[in-house]
């Protein structure tokens, strides 16, 4: 039995460049990254030293917070770098895979007989727990109580993302083998969202409540599914795990192997033959966007993950800890002589006022990085309501969170958001504030101040 969702408020940002439903094995790096940053909130302490030799699954640093978070090597070779900011803080961690690949051996998990203390030390033993977010907060889970309910979203609606429905193909055992296990760790349900007209993997699952979600972005969203089935009060917890993230530890589970392959989209404008590579965690984007339309010189923008809410990267830098996506546009740092006075027709917009985006909805465009304005004062408009299908007021948690009240905050809903529940309202701002970075320092604010 499934429950339907239908959302009526959000945007489809419908760009060139979709990935084309064909899989290559991309080039194989030879260097691997892991960042502290992925993690927010993480304190991390060294396991090992530079030069140390790992096996894929080898923890390498724990959180200084809570030691029994262990963050694993994505690869087994020899630690090569790690680089240090501003007092002597760990950047990162560089490795250099080995050409045949050894894996520490966990063996097989059997879940029949496990309790959820049993599972919860098999999965931060093994690295898997960093796969586990929590809601308030979006950060890794906390390792002490028990969430209210377990939240999956099997649909990806952000544009160009990958397609979750082809990534996950043939991988069933995996997920159900992650389900069971995330089953354990909750008195709650197990809820996981699909396309409504998808042919999902995730909906043959047994032991969850099922989703068919239908509508424009933000309706993939883990955030709207949260808020639309049991939105999160205080005192109250729920987990969420990336779907693709599942495949990671139902694998953990059935061979004993911590293996951080991943398929991702290379998707955008920029690419000459947008399509999927089978690669891993950290692996170097260069493998992938060289030979593909993108050079060092080239005057474009790589993205790990989708345009709305990944992360800038370099030409030579790295796929990030929980991106599926590398998205490659143009970079807007050219301006339009008198471009506000013109009527508009290759841009996307909410407003009528010289735009006609809204005459052409299934059209898809070639957009660049440029904000087709500058930072100003927050403007009342009533625009972010239109994209913005949480049952919160957008404009009055954002002014909540840049004057730091704690009661505003909490009293709107700060307790379910993230900040990536924002990436929309922050697209359409006339005002060019940027609010996934106004909600970020919020819940910031709220975990030190409240815990």
């Amino acid at each position: 039995m499934s429950n339907d969702i239908k959302i009526k408020k959000g945007l489809d940002i419908k760009l060139k460049g979709e990935a084309e439903k064909t899989v290559e094995k991309a080039i194989i790096s030879n260097f691997y990254t892991l960042r502290p940053e992925d993690f927010h909130g993480v304190t991390p302490k060294l396991i090992v030293k530079q030069g140390a030799k790992v096996k894929a699954g080898e923890p390498v640093f724990y959180d200084k917070n809570d030691e029994s978070v262990k963050f694993v090597s994505p690869v087994s070779g020899e630690v090569i770098d790690i680089p240090r900011g501003e007092k002597r803080r760990i950047l990162a961690l560089k490795f250099q895979a080995d050409k045949e690949q050894t894996y520490v051996e966990h063996g097989k998990f059997n879940l029949d007989g496990a309790d959820a203390e049993t599972v919860k030390s098999h999965l931060l033993a093994s690295g898997c727990w960093p796969f586990i977010k929590q809601r308030p907060y979006d950060i890794i889970a906390k390792t002490e109580g028990t969430p209210k309910a377990i939240f999956i979203s099997g649909y990806a609606s952000a544009p160009l993302v990958a397609d979750l429905d082809y990534v996950l193909k043939g991988k069933e055992a995996e997920l159900q083998a992650a389900v069971n296990a995330l089953g354990k760790l909750t008195d709650g349900e197990v809820h996981v969202s699909v396309g409504a007209k998808s042919n999902s993997p995730l909906s043959g699952l047994s032991g969850i409540t099922l989703h068919k979600v239908s509508g424009p972005h933000p309706s993939g969203n883990v955030g709207t599914l949260i808020n639309k089935v049991s939105p999160v009060n205080k005192g109250e917890v729920v987990w969420t795990v990336a779907a693709q993230d599942l495949v990671i530890i139902g694998e953990l589970l059935l061979t004993g192997k911590f293996n951080a392959e991943r398929i991702i989209a290379l998707a955008g404008s920029s690419i000459k033959k947008p399509r999927y590579f089978v690669t891993k965690i950290g692996s170097e984007v260069a493998t992938m966007v060289y030979d593909n339309g993108v050079d060092k010189d080239s005057n474009d923008r790589i993205i790990s993950g989708n345009v709305l809410s990944g992360k800038q990267v370099k030409p030579d830098g790295y796929l990030d800890y929980y991106s599926n996506t590398i998205t490659v546009i143009p970079e807007g740092n050219d301006y339009e002589f008198f471009g506000w006075t013109k009527p508009v027709f290759d841009k996307i917009s909410t407003s009528r006022a010289l735009t006609f985006s809204w005459l052409t909805p299934n059209k898809k465009y070639d957009l660049d990085t440029n904000t087709n304005g500058e930072h100003r004062a927050f403007v009342l408009t009533g625009n972010y309501e239109e994209v913005f299908p949480l049952d919160i007021f957008p404009l009055q948690i954002l002014k909540a969170c840049k004057y730091q009240d704690l009661d505003e905050m909490e009293g709107l809903g700060m307790y379910e958001v993230a900040p990536e529940d924002f990436a929309l309202t922050e697209f359409i701002c006339v005002s060019k504030q940027p609010h996934q970075a106004i909600i970020r320092k919020g819940l910031d604010v709220m975990i030190k101040e409240i815990g």
